[in-house]
């Protein structure tokens, strides 16, 4: 597993399908790391409560990223350095809808946008999902690899 980046930006929306009206998200998480603070993972978070309108700000939380020699249990879902580079190494190989924000391919009502450097990832599109069709489609183990980003992302995230 290479080391992950000293900078990057990750952002996760649950509730991306919309239609004729743009979707109404339950919650947006923020992860982000600088090269001037390599040792933690800024996260901001966004959620809606049940029967609200309106997401509600969290505070803000930093997550440290651990070694990049990867010598602290990789296993643990907060170890930040081990799990970001997994979820590279994920989202470089599993498909994008095409057209962007055509259709929600993985069928989890669930965005992710990451950016490091040139590698750049997005399902759902900017505005969410309108109801189309995908010329591109996935593969049951693409559809497993995407829960699985989406269990890393929420790792991370969930206090």
């Amino acid at each position: 597993m290479s080391s992950p980046p000293d900078e990057f930006s990750l952002r996760i929306q649950h509730g991306i399908v919309g239609g004729f009206a743009p979707p109404t998200p339950d919650a947006i998480h923020i992860l982000s790391r600088i090269p001037d603070d390599p040792s933690n993972i800024l996260i901001q978070s966004a959620v809606r409560p049940s029967g609200q309108p309106e997401l509600q700000q969290a505070a803000p939380q930093a997550l440290a990223a651990f070694s990049d020699s990867f010598t602290a249990d990789d296993s643990s879902p907060k170890n930040g350095n081990a799990r970001i580079a997994e979820l590279i190494s994920i989202l470089s190989s599993i498909p994008t809808e095409q057209p962007p924000g055509s259709e929600d391919i993985y069928g989890m009502n669930t965005g992710i946008a990451f950016q490091c450097g040139d590698f750049v990832w997005m399902n759902g599109g900017p505005q969410g999902c309108s109801g189309g069709v995908s010329e591109v489609q996935p593969t049951e183990e693409d559809k497993a690899k995407f829960r699985r980003a989406v269990e890393i992302v929420q790792g991370l995230v969930e206090p």
